[in-house]
């Protein structure tokens, strides 16, 4: 009885068979406690041989084996439902329909404990891109070959296969075969039929255990369609179905991290597509996007492409594919929209591997400075980025930061350069010039500062106060009696486009109580050339109150003579550039015809940057009316200037 309680203990604690029923028989009565036996040794059942008839025996053996069938499927329930727990609980990780129904085929061969081939079928429209039918394809594959993957279910070139699964769908119902089995998904309106090939029959058991398995998996295959539409919808572009800016993030991102050394990533932005948009309509501008976007998925290289931006592509690829050259070959033939044959062009800012050492939305910045400076190159229309490129924009917009406080705190200034009569010596104007004093007391020069504030939009804020700072100086010079002295500014192309511009002047000048025709505007040949309609019209109205209007820096641009002869001008400003070598033999051809022209249009003439006698003799001989520059006077803050005029009037 000892070694027989021994193999008990060694059932128990070393083979840790729970399930085998065991029942000790015994000859010698009491020899043993039944008890503490049964208690220490986990037996089932006790017996002395003196009671142990045959029948008793048997019947003894019966139970003991049905007792064991019983807890021996037990267990295999529950091992069964524990993988399918397990099972179903690692299926919630995968959010996309490809690792989902290949994560189910994986789990449905762990529950049948044996090695099945398995084909994951479903209709491909709406799961497989491009596919527009209602053909079944093979959506995921277990011990078959991974190429048919997204192919059509006749690939496998199997007739029995392909009627089973499709009998399957019709029916909707499992179907059981001896070597195979064929089982019907339905869900919220997604369907799926799973094919397997068995090694070995399965039980009924299993069978229930995969039916209840097969429940959470159509369950979970409908959620990852609802992850994969709410995804979609998050990640892609509607309208081309490309991925959209935050996808194009994320590619980004890998591309930094992950990308081959010789990758490139480019913002592809279209010129004037909103001339399109408002000529054309949204229709043809979203079949010209359509075709560009075909066009790009052309590409010779395996490139991700997205749409970024309303007119905006990103590319990711090889540098070997994505250069300046290739991608103007794409916009060099028209696009077919609708029935429009539209020409464009593009702009292109670059950023390699090299300099995308950060986050997508970093590397993602690093592509739009390059390419906001390839906008601004009229002859490439390419621009690469560099880390300068980045030094550059911080210091742009901690100057502009800086220029926004010190605005606040006024901090800005108007200086005043005289402007003189030829014929007589006398002081009859000035131009109101804008100067930058720092805290620390230094100046910035107004050629690095007007750029940023126009570019920051600031210019029409400060443009408004330079309006009423000079009307209020023209008040002060009507105190002191200068009334014969009127005040020049100048005026930017963002102050025309403000909307509200003509309101401003005029409101400025009621404000002050001075009359318009003290005040001068001066606008230089580029804003002409801009946008020379909003400019025409609104000194048109400004002329008609009695406002001055003046053309500064005239023959250094290229404007047309016909807008010229629209403009409702006072006077005529003789650059700086025309007056340095007037003197010279030779050297006066262009300031002598800006000043004849002048002369036919009935408009007094001003020569810009005299600094030396020989060139004031050479205005007077062509005659020049007015002058101004450091000869006479270098610009002056308010006190010095009405000093200075003090001075000229004694």
């Amino acid at each position: 009885m000892i070694f027989g309680l021994k193999v008990v203990k060694y059932i128990r604690e070393v083979l840790n068979r729970q399930d085998i029923r065991i029942v000790l028989r015994t000859g010698q009565p009491g020899y043993a406690p039944e008890e503490s036996v049964i208690k220490e040794y986990d037996i089932n059942d006790y017996k002395t041989k003196t009671e142990l008839t045959r029948r008793k025996l048997v019947t003894t053996v019966y139970a003991a084996i049905r007792s064991y069938q019983q807890i021996s499927t037990v267990n295999q329930s529950r091992l069964g439902l524990e993988k399918i727990v397990s099972g179903s609980s690692s299926l919630l990780e995968f959010h996309s329909i490809a690792k989902y129904t290949q994560g189910a085929l994986k789990q449905l061969g762990s529950l049948l404990e044996q090695d099945v081939n398995c084909l994951f079928c479903a209709r491909g429209q709406g799961i497989i891109e491009n596919a527009d039918d209602l053909s079944f394809y093979i959506i995921a594959q277990q011990g078959f070959s991974s190429q048919l993957v997204n192919q059509k279910l006749e690939t496998i070139e199997d007739k029995q296969i392909s009627d089973q699964v499709k009998s399957c769908f019709t029916q909707k119902s499992h179907i059981y075969c001896d070597d195979s089995l064929y089982f019907y998904l339905a869900r919220g309106g997604y369907r799926a039929v799973i094919y397997l090939t068995l090694a070995q029959s399965v039980s009924d058991i299993q069978k229930q255990l995969v039916e209840v398995f097969l429940t959470g998996i159509a369950i979970g295959y409908e959620n990852v369609h609802l992850f994969q539409k709410l995804n979609n919808a998050a990640y892609k572009d509607v309208l081309t179905n490309l991925p959209n800016r935050l996808e194009f993030v994320r590619m980004l991102e890998t591309f930094s991290k992950d990308g081959q050394d010789n990758a490139v990533a480019v913002l592809i932005d279209l010129k004037h597509f909103s001339d399109i948009n408002d000529a054309l309509g949204q229709d043809v501008g979203n079949q010209l996007l359509n075709a560009v976007s075909q066009r790009l998925q052309r590409l010779s290289c395996s490139c991700k492409i997205a749409r970024v931006g309303a007119d905006v592509f990103g590319v990711i690829g090889s540098d070997t594919c994505l250069s300046p050259t290739s991608l103007n070959a794409i916009f060099e033939q028209p696009f077919t929209a609708g029935e429009q044959n539209l020409p464009i062009n593009a702009c292109f800012g670059f950023c390699s591997k090299e300099h995308a050492n950060s986050s997508g939305v970093k590397v993602l910045n690093q592509i739009n400075i390059a390419l906001n400076l390839a906008k601004k190159n009229s002859s490439t229309h390419f621009a690469y980025y560099n880390p300068e490129m980045e030094d550059e924009t911080q210091w742009r917009l901690n100057m502009i930061r800086q220029l926004r406080n010190d605005f606040a705190e006024n901090r800005l200034e108007l200086w005043y350069q005289p402007q003189l009569s030829l014929s007589s010596g006398k002081v009859i104007g000035a131009e109101a010039l804008l100067r930058w004093r720092t805290t620390d007391g230094n100046f910035i020069s107004p050629a690095v500062f007007i750029p940023l504030a126009e570019y920051s939009g600031l210019i029409i804020e400060i443009g408004d106060w330079v309006v009423n700072q000079a009307c209020s100086q023209i008040k002060t010079l009507e105190k002191n009696a200068f009334n014969d002295v009127t005040i020049s500014v100048n005026v930017s192309i963002p102050q025309f486009r403000s909307g509200n511009f003509v309101e401003a002047v005029l409101h400025a000048i009621q404000k002050h109580a001075v009359l318009p025709s003290k005040l001068e505007l001066e606008i230089t040949e580029s804003i002409l050339m801009d946008e020379p309609q909003v400019v025409i019209d609104a000194l048109v109205e400004l002329k008609k109150v009695g406002i001055s209007i003046a053309l500064d820096d005239f023959g250094t641009g290229f404007s047309s003579m016909s807008y010229l002869q629209k403009l409702p001008l006072d006077r005529l400003k003789v650059d700086r550039a025309f007056i340095t070598d007037i003197a010279q033999e030779g050297q006066s051809i262009i300031a002598e015809t800006i000043i004849n022209l002048g002369k036919k249009m009935n408009l007094k003439v001003i020569a810009e940057g005299i600094e030396e006698l020989d060139q004031q003799a050479r205005l007077v001989e062509l005659g020049c009316d007015e002058v101004q520059g450091f000869y006479y006077a270098k610009p002056m803050p308010e006190e010095e200037f009405l000093k200075f005029l003090e001075q000229k009037r004694d």
